[in-house]
């Protein structure tokens, strides 16, 4: 039987490979038990590290400022007793 390059980054748990191993360094994935090109969660939508980062960077929409206004402006009338 042929032996098959592990990948450089191991599917199973993300540590990266050696060019030569027979098994991943952190989970023991090997050969043996299946070199996965992909990941299990890879069709889940699921946030990771750069989608946390990017939706902490978001730019708040023209929506947001809008009610944070209109919510200033009936607050301001309120303290001066005026009505809407």
């Amino acid at each position: 039987m042929a032996r098959t390059e592990p990948p450089a980054e191991c599917a199973n748990c993300g540590a990266d490979i050696p060019l030569n191993a027979l098994a991943c360094p952190e989970c023991g994935a090997d050969e043996r038990t299946g070199w996965r090109e992909t990941s299990l969660y890879d069709g889940l939508d699921l946030p990771g590290e750069e989608t946390a980062s990017d939706s902490a960077r978001r730019p708040v929409s023209l929506f947001w400022i809008l009610v944070g206004i209109g919510l200033l402006v009936l607050l301001v009338m309120a303290a001066l007793g005026l009505r809407p």
